[in-house]
């Protein structure tokens, strides 16, 4: 008969953490933008790669905008506001980011307007980023979706 081991249950990680524990955390993330020569960037705002050296990894799962029927620069905005709040969830914030998929239905037409954007929320060294363009998303009416992994 086989005997029944009891696993020790583990407490449940609390998802914010404290100021001081925030602080700390985010103290020993380091974020290097990597630009090997001969290898071009999409746009001003752009980095070819990122080494992150952290502990932990926040996954985002793609987010769009509140507005479906606002123009792309609202939308980028709403889009990029939501994916904060998640970060913030995790005690994270855009600054935190380092790989970021966007997905436009509409890529040739709304890629200038989402290019403007970004650059009011991400600083250097800028997350890797790729641009898709799709042919529908989740949703009958989004037209941007956007999905960021961070490090802490």
């Amino acid at each position: 008969m086989k005997s029944k081991r009891k696993t020790p249950s583990r407490p449940k990680p609390k998802i914010a953490a404290r100021p001081a524990a925030r602080a700390k955390a985010s103290a020993k993330v380091k974020i290097t933008g990597l630009h090997p020569a001969d290898v071009p960037t999409a746009d001003v705002g752009y980095t070819p790669g990122i080494l992150a050296e952290g502990r932990k990894l926040i996954v985002v799962s793609g987010q769009g905008p509140r507005d479906f029927h606002a123009d792309m620069e609202t939308q980028a905005r709403q889009t990029f506001d939501c994916v904060s709040k998640v970060l913030a969830a995790a005690g994270a914030s855009l600054k935190n980011v380092v790989m970021l998929r966007v997905y436009f239905v509409h890529l040739a037409r709304d890629l200038p307007a989402y290019r403007k954007v970004r650059k009011e929320y991400l600083s250097k060294p800028y997350p890797a980023s790729t641009a898709l363009g799709v042919t529908e998303l989740a949703h009958p009416d989004l037209k941007i979706e956007i999905e960021a992994v961070a490090v802490l």
